[in-house]
């Protein structure tokens, strides 16, 4: 297993950043539900990171809500933002991740001078234009969850917190089952889908069983 480092930050930090910011999303794939957007800040002065962070999808449950009290301490800055089903179908995939990404930083009192982003597409950019938060500039990465400390942080906020809203929104729609799917694609989920229909926290722009969309 690949552990992350932070030797790609702190390149970038002593070429001249002052602050440095990683970014990753969760909800990607799941037609119910909002995505989330990570964000985690380091400066020079940020020291050893706590034990145990690696891409959210590569720990437990309990391990990573154990982690995020000590990512919130050890980090110079974190954030998080979301955009609902709604504004996924509005905006298309990508642009509900950059509107998520611009709502995350701008609820940062001193945003970064770059950002590493998880991925190979810069899909917060866009979202900038026209706005009033400046994006700083944004260097991609692809497999940036697996290799760099600070972008795994920023997945394990985002995971973290996405799970708990679904586990929040499951009692309120239990017959979806998303305390445990977390509104992915599970064959409970879609069956659940085809005999009840969408919720209102369900993505009907995207093809599910039964509905004619966008896919």
């Amino acid at each position: 297993m690949v552990t992350p480092t932070l030797r790609l930050e702190r390149g970038l930090l002593r070429s001249g950043t002052r602050r440095l910011g990683a970014m990753d999303e969760v909800g990607r794939g799941s037609p119910a539900g909002p995505v989330y957007v990570g964000l985690v800040v380091v400066d020079a002065s940020t020291g050893r990171p706590p034990t145990g962070i690696r891409d959210s999808k590569l720990l437990a449950p309990a391990a990573r809500e154990s982690l995020v009290p000590r990512i919130r301490a050890w980090a110079a800055g974190w954030a998080l933002g979301s955009a609902d089903p709604a504004e996924v179908d509005e905006l298309g995939l990508n642009g509900a991740l950059g509107l998520a990404g611009i709502r995350a930083l701008a609820a940062l009192d001193d945003p970064p001078d770059l950002l590493v982003v998880d991925g190979n597409h810069d899909w917060l950019t866009p979202a900038s234009a026209g706005g009033g938060t400046v994006v700083p500039r944004v260097r991609t990465r692809v497999r940036a969850d697996l290799t760099c400390t600070s972008v795994a942080a920023a997945s394990i906020l985002a995971k973290v917190a996405r799970d708990a809203l679904m586990v929040q929104l499951a009692g309120e729609f239990p017959a979806y089952g998303w305390e445990a799917n977390k509104g992915y694609g599970t064959v409970d989920h879609l069956d659940a889908f085809r005999r009840l229909g969408p919720s209102p926290h369900h993505r009907i722009s995207w093809r599910l069983p039964g509905e004619v969309g966008q896919a």
